[in-house]
């Protein structure tokens, strides 16, 4: 098994933030989204030696996620804001980015479940063919919702400020 400590090493250094902004976008709760990607390394340290390279190690872990939120999602049917935040005196330019950055969570909060995980993918970068790979939707779709999602989030970031 040590053969196989240094990928994961490498993967986690890798893809953790990326899993917990993907998670955060997906549940708007801090200590949830740590729990879930927690739960997405602790599987892919359990599966790595199964991983077969049929696809990129970035679509396999994300791919866990997605699961893991969906699950997580399923057992809760709510999502829990994190109103426990320990505030702390902030430039107001720090304060304004973080009041945008948790508006567009709440928004992203409020799409339908495959729409969260369509953005949060988008947001951390990812291509759109390997968002089709993650979701099992093909790529014309992918797109399109893309589209639609950005039209919609920005409709209810702009409500957010009346």
């Amino acid at each position: 098994m040590s053969k196989y400590k240094a990928i994961f090493e490498s993967l986690y250094q890798q893809y953790w933030q990326r899993i917990y902004r993907l998670a955060l976008g997906y549940v708007n709760d801090a200590d949830w989204a740590k729990d879930i990607a927690q739960e997405t390394f602790v599987n892919v340290w359990n599966q790595l030696p199964k991983f077969r390279a049929e696809a990129e190690y970035s679509t396999w872990i994300y791919r866990i996620a997605v699961n893991i939120c969906l699950r997580q999602i399923e057992r809760s049917k709510k999502v829990v804001s994190d109103q426990d935040k320990v505030q702390r005196s902030k430039s107001v330019e720090q304060e304004y980015q973080e009041v945008n950055t948790q508006r567009l969570y709440k928004a992203i909060s409020e799409l339908t479940e495959i729409n969260r995980i369509i953005i949060s993918l988008t947001l951390e970068g990812m291509d759109q063919k390997q968002i089709a790979v993650v979701t099992g939707i093909t790529h014309a779709n992918v797109r399109t919702r893309v589209h639609r999602i950005k039209e919609e989030l920005y409709q209810k970031l702009n409500n957010y400020g009346k």
